[in-house]
């Protein structure tokens, strides 16, 4: 995992991408670039963060189309969209499928510095969300099955008295599993278990 944010440029016009990365090195930002989108999925790290700068109009797959697959390829940089030849229908495509700015040639530096600060606090944002889910899934997975089964009907809004006839326990019983849950969990509050079931349920594994 790479948690140093890094902008990734992919465009085929080589003075735009060196002209991009003196403009982010000027700054402090750290910059890749490649020429085209083969380039980067051969280099690009895992887990990469920071944000992803495409141009639209690229060798091989068009950046549009790309911004589209970038989910298959487990890629969650946001996308900043930049293009030459834009028209309203690429910026509401690329706006729809989640790019966090369009950006016509040519650009103002500190309107695609501007861009990529954005870009940033985004993937921050999004990581660490990431992270808390990765976290509430490790810790799932160390609960018992009945564990597991009370804390998912507890958190359905099932009174102790309830679960105990649901699973034929002793009320006692459900109270020892249901405190047992909340421990391992980590969670200090039914409500707080309540999100943790519900990010439980977002994420591959069977509550």
């Amino acid at each position: 995992m790479s948690d140093q944010a890094v902008v990734h440029i992919i465009d085929d016009d080589k003075p735009l991408r060196e002209a991009l990365e003196n403009l982010f090195l000027s700054v402090s930002i750290e910059a890749a670039t490649y020429a085209s989108v083969q380039d980067f999925l051969s280099r690009v790290p895992e887990n990469a963060a920071g944000c992803l700068v495409l141009d639209i109009r690229l060798p091989g797959i068009n950046g549009l189309d790309f911004q589209g697959k970038l989910a298959e390829h487990g890629i969650t940089l946001p996308v900043i969209l930049m293009s030459g030849h834009g028209d309203i229908p690429m910026t509401v495509r690329g706006m729809k499928a989640g790019a966090v700015d369009f950006l016509p040639k040519p650009f103002r530096d500190q309107d695609m510095l501007d861009a990529v600060a954005h870009a940033f606090a985004r993937n921050k944002l999004e990581r660490a969300v990431a992270d808390d889910a990765a976290r509430v899934v490790t810790r799932y997975a160390t609960l018992s099955p009945r564990e597991r089964e009370v804390m998912t009907l507890v958190t359905a809004g099932r009174l102790n008295k309830q679960v105990a006839g649901d699973l034929n326990l002793s009320e006692i019983t459900v109270k020892i599993h249901r405190g047992a849950a909340m421990r391992k969990m980590g969670a200090r509050s039914l409500p707080e278990l309540v999100r943790m079931e519900e990010a439980i349920r977002r994420s591959s594994i069977p509550a």
